[in-house]
């Protein structure tokens, strides 16, 4: 347990926790002490691992869209590299498609996606009282002091409202979100990174503006840090307990963590389709699930009612959403159906649709991190199956 409290956790590293390997095991060192006693009852963080599932599924390639009444789908959801696709009505799964070599139980990563499920914990503990939203960033987090998080408030950084000199360009290994993906383990180190995801936090810099909209990964890091702080566990117990326990998931998540063991709340997360849609579900259930309240309503009827359209200025959403926004992690349409998404590259969605109590899941694998052509077609695809709800 990390104690908020403890002189120890006000360095950019939290203490280590009783029973971890002295050092991060190696694949030479893991099956001998003292790294053995970590190693062996963490070793998806160490080695590749393939699920034994505890429930018969239908085969890989397993399709049912019939109900939609759309016979070009299957064709459009090949053209856009889906593995997954969902669409869940009320409580009724109403159509279901995955690709050959991808099954209902596989985990699937949600890259940005995991954005919206940082929110609802960060909802959760705002709900308990253990975060103001309103209150500097630095009041939970010191280490941040002179930071671009110096002065900001916690719900500049749920709306992505912050000025940071960070450049979110998925494929240019200069860019500060690459830097980032190295940090937290995601891609093989260069001399000079920060040693973990905690201490590149501490290095972003800039003006620090609030109340224009900015699009920045590490935003949603720093919520996953407050968690942490305030709630005295690791952000995957706190993920775990706050939210997955409580949906009636079929099957655990997964998050990738760093040489620290802090998860990836930016992007990290891995689920089936079946699972996320119950995440979805207990957003238009106002934050009720089957193993009890998530989050309050007024935090999910916030998301739904969107954040603020004169702090939203990235044209490639504003074309297609003139009314659209972002709050606390979810992207919002705007439009007249209602519909809020959480995103993530290479076409991963949770699509909600209020107008008809629909939740759709979309797990893809474009060929390239993201485009305004990409969004265009996976959101005609969207909005179309909405549409045939009606």
């Amino acid at each position: 347990m990390i104690d908020p409290h403890d002189p120890a956790a006000t360095g950019p590293h939290p203490p280590r926790f009783a029973g971890a390997a002295p050092g991060h095991p190696t694949l030479d060192s893991w099956q001998t002490p003292p790294d053995n006693r970590w190693a062996f009852s963490n070793l998806a963080e160490l080695l590749p691992m393939a699920t034994v599932s505890r429930r018969a599924e239908p085969a890989s390639g397993f399709s049912n869209l019939d109900a939609l009444g759309m016979p070009d789908l299957a064709a459009r959801l090949d053209a856009t590299y889906t593995d997954a696709f969902l669409v869940l009505r009320g409580d009724q799964v109403v159509a279901e498609h995955y690709r050959p070599g991808f099954a209902p139980d596989q985990l699937h990563l949600l890259m940005s996606v995991s954005k919206s499920l940082c929110g609802l914990v960060m909802g959760s503990v705002i709900d308990d009282g253990l975060v103001d939203p309103r209150r500097p960033v630095t009041d939970y987090v010191p280490e941040l002091a002179d930071s671009a998080y110096d002065g900001p408030t916690v719900q500049h950084v749920l709306d992505m409202q912050i000025a940071i000199d960070y450049r979110e360009e998925y494929t240019d290994p200069t860019s500060e979100v690459q830097t980032h993906d190295r940090s937290a383990g995601w891609r093989e180190r260069r001399p000079g990174d920060p040693v973990d995801d905690y201490a590149f936090l501490t290095t972003l810099r800039g003006p620090g503006r609030t109340g224009e909209f900015q699009y920045c990964s590490a935003n949603t890091d720093i919520l996953g840090w407050i968690i942490e702080r305030v709630t005295g566990e690791r952000y995957s117990a706190a993920l775990s307990r706050r939210l997955w326990s409580r949906i009636g998931a079929d099957r655990d998540a997964a998050v990738t963590v760093d040489r620290s063991g802090f998860g990836f709340p930016n992007a990290g997360v891995c689920t089936t389709a079946r699972d996320l849609a119950r995440v979805g579900r207990m957003v238009l259930d106002r934050g009720v699930a089957p193993g009890g309240r998530v989050v309050s309503a007024a935090w999910t009827e916030a998301i739904l009612a969107g954040g603020s359209t004169e702090a939203m200025t990235y044209e490639g959403f504003t074309s297609r959403f003139p009314d659209g926004s972002y709050t606390r992690q979810w992207w919002c349409m705007g439009n007249e159906r209602g519909n809020v998404s959480g995103i993530g590259i290479h076409g991963q969605n949770l699509w909600l649709d209020p107008a008809t109590d629909s939740v759709i899941v979309k797990f893809s694998a474009w060929p390239d991190p993201d485009t305004d052509e990409w969004n265009a077609v996976q959101t005609g695809i969207l909005l179309d199956v909405s549409a045939a709800l009606d």
